[in-house]
């Protein structure tokens, strides 16, 4: 059976831009009522008021459990409910443990997987009343690594595990937990990587598909959109990342390592180097700890 979106309430974290900004675009045109928050209130108001009356928007840090709290209970107010949240909100930072100050490792961390975990606690009470769904956005880095992505790795896989508990704790209430799991993405996040650093694009090249690849926000709302229909506990974008997840007993073995650990020499010193010199700890549009929003 379909779940149908049509009237339903869709409350998504990291709206303002991107995968969020776009998902919210395309349930909206779906019937779907939509409830944008983040951190960009400009953006949020103006999208929010493009999409039409029937759909809201509240600042939010989904780091702050107060301001997520808030965020539902206006959500709540004007909407009647919440069907379906799709915990989108993420950063990556610039730069590898050794460089980069800890307060930035604990931001990423903070944001990808604490993140989640509060969007669903202030949630899920709303969820229930509907058997609603939660997509918790984690990535392909669950079932990979690759050097300058520590932080970020270790929030995603912590997401798909602790969706994996989720579901089970939340299934005698009626509720569905997918995860969500995809390649590189053409989004502002993956734009302010190339641009910033020409290794991480040199090394995409020699990586094969999906893991080189960059598939189009157009892709992966589809595959969102798809999950929550059939209420999925896993959605690939593109689907061959699914061929990784079955493979994760040989990409995290010492074979794994192999192919990675042959350039890792050459290539950390030349990271570290190229995103010293940017003087960023985020990306350009990344709204984090010391990220410029231009």
């Amino acid at each position: 059976m379909t779940y149908d979106i049509t009237g339903r309430v869709l409350f998504i974290t990291g709206a303002a831009r991107g995968i969020g900004e776009a998902t919210a675009r395309a349930a909206a045109a779906r019937g779907a009522r939509v409830a944008l928050v983040g951190l960009e209130s400009e953006r949020l108001e103006r999208i929010a008021g493009e999409l039409g009356p029937q759909h809201t928007w509240a600042p939010c840090d989904v780091t702050d459990q107060a301001s997520l709290d808030a965020a539902v209970k206006h959500t709540v107010a004007e909407l009647g409910g919440i069907d379906v949240v799709i915990a989108n909100a993420g950063i990556a930072n610039h730069g590898t443990v050794a460089t980069s100050p800890a307060d930035v490792i604990a931001r990423v961390l903070e944001v990808n997987l604490i993140g989640v975990s509060r969007t669903v606690s202030a949630t899920v009470a709303e969820v229930e009343k509907r058997r609603g769904y939660f997509l918790l956005v984690s990535s392909l880095a669950a079932f990979t690594a690759l050097p300058g992505m520590a932080a970020y790795c270790g929030a995603k896989a912590g997401v798909e595990n602790y969706g994996n508990a989720l579901r089970f704790e939340l299934a005698h209430r009626g509720i569905g937990v997918g995860t969500a799991h995809m390649g590189w993405i053409d989004t502002d996040l993956v734009r302010d990587v190339k641009a910033d650093s020409s290794t991480f694009e040199d090394t995409l090249r020699k990586l094969p598909p999906p893991l080189g690849s960059i598939a189009t926000v157009d892709e992966c709302v589809a595959g969102f959109l798809e999950g929550i229909a059939k209420r999925k506990r896993r959605v690939f974008v593109p689907k061959s990342v699914g061929l990784l997840a079955g493979l994760r007993p040989i990409t995290f073995s010492w074979l794994g390592d192999l192919p990675i650990m042959a350039q890792a020499k050459k290539m950390v010193p030349q990271l570290e180097e190229q995103f010293r010199r940017t003087g960023r700890a985020f990306g350009r549009t990344s709204v984090g700890m010391g990220a410029p929003k231009d």
